[in-house]
């Protein structure tokens, strides 16, 4: 069997590793470095000391701090937009998810004859117009590993994915420092999506040896930090974290998420639920749905995570990761039901039309689910 994965080339990780911005923008002679975020981490002064390590290498820094959560395309086409000079030579996404998916966007697009839409329809178009150095401040996206952008579509009431190895950053910065007072409900937000990143990979169809490798140690990690991460703050448990969610990013490019990502995104669309929250709700009633299909799975995984459950059958060590998953929703205290967040039980037919249609993650599902299949897992949420 062939299997590739693919990785930004280069991953600094550690506290104050956010100084390295200084020998990246030396070492690539980067002389004007964009730099994309948004306005809370702007005001909090989270990128004022990026902005000086920039200036201090010597290149001028120029910053678009507009980007808001999930946004759309239209969203995406303003920031853009906003660039008053697209003759970089870098371009930096400091924040979560939402400001990495769009500052990679922009380095395909900036100077380019297609846009947002167009790649919404042929990916593949996609070419890197800007080198790119993701910096998360948040432990959870993954983004900064990945090949895929996520819009929403407000017409259709979805999002969807943009998928193409361009979108994989060049650098990565993996700093503690910047997650050290992030609040606790996005530890947990972004925190479960990012074990649900690495547990869809390990149970996906496409799944490979090398995909493994980073989804079973990003689940190791994060099965054991999140709950401390969460409550204590822990900076330790936060780095272990950051490292997790990396390594979930890792394994998407090789392998890809499965169901509890297809019916997340219409959540997103139609009610604007976090991502990550939308992903926790839904968790554990997916991977119980999938157990029979992939209980091997799940089984070798906890041998991964939990090798000391390793005398048991099978079918406890299977039990024992959802029973898991359950259990770090319930302990970060998310909300376990969609009614408070609006959705209705007369919303329960559009919400599994939606679902059923976002096949790119569907068939990725070590399990087919049928129309009736989807409505129940729905039904247990609402």
């Amino acid at each position: 069997m062939s299997c590739m994965i693919q990785l930004p080339v280069r991953v600094h990780y550690g506290q104050n590793s956010l100084e390295q911005v200084s020998e990246t923008i030396k070492r690539n002679n980067v002389r004007r470095a964009l730099v994309f975020t948004d306005q809370s981490l702007r005001k909090l002064g989270t990128t004022a000391a990026l902005e000086a390590l920039i200036a201090k290498a010597g290149a001028v820094p120029e910053v678009v701090d507009q980007i808001i959560p999930e946004p759309s395309v239209s969203d995406v086409e303003k920031t853009l937009g906003a660039v008053k000079n697209p003759q970089a030579d870098l371009l930096i996404g400091i924040g979560g998810g939402s400001v990495m998916d769009t500052a990679k966007l922009a380095s395909v697009l900036l100077g380019a004859s297609y846009g947002v839409r167009d790649l919404l329809k042929d990916p593949l178009k996609a070419e890197k117009k800007l080198r790119t150095l993701m910096i998360p401040t948040t432990c959870g996206t993954g983004s900064e590993a990945t090949c895929n952008a996520i819009v929403a579509i407000p017409e259709e009431q979805v999002k969807k994915g943009i998928v193409n190895p361009a979108l994989i950053p060049d650098e990565v910065i993996l700093d503690v420092n910047l997650i050290a007072a992030l609040p606790r409900r996005i530890i947990a937000a972004t925190g479960v999506d990012a074990l649900a990143h690495s547990v869809e990979c390990y149970t996906s169809k496409k799944a490979t040896p090398l995909s493994n490798l980073y989804a079973a140690e990003g689940a190791r990690l994060i099965f054991h930090n999140i709950e401390k991460a969460y409550s204590e703050g822990d900076t330790e448990a936060l780095q272990n974290m950051l490292l997790g969610a990396f390594y979930g990013g890792v394994a998407i490019t090789g392998s890809g998420t499965t169901a509890v990502h297809a019916l997340s995104y219409p959540l997103g669309g139609r009610y604007h639920i976090a991502h990550g929250v939308s992903n926790a709700i839904l968790f554990a009633q997916v991977m119980a749905f999938n157990r029979d299909a992939c209980k091997s799975r799940l089984g070798a995984l906890s041998n991964a995570v939990y090798p000391e459950y390793s005398l048991k059958s099978e079918d406890e060590r299977a039990d024992s990761i959802i029973r898991r998953i359950s259990e770090v929703v319930q302990n970060t205290e998310i909300p376990l039901s969609l009614k408070e967040f609006g959705v209705k039980d007369e919303d329960l037919e559009d919400l599994v039309l939606a679902g059923s249609q976002q096949t790119r993650l569907l068939v990725n599902n070590m399990k087919e689910l049928s129309l009736d299949d989807i409505r129940s897992i729905y039904r247990r949420v609402i």
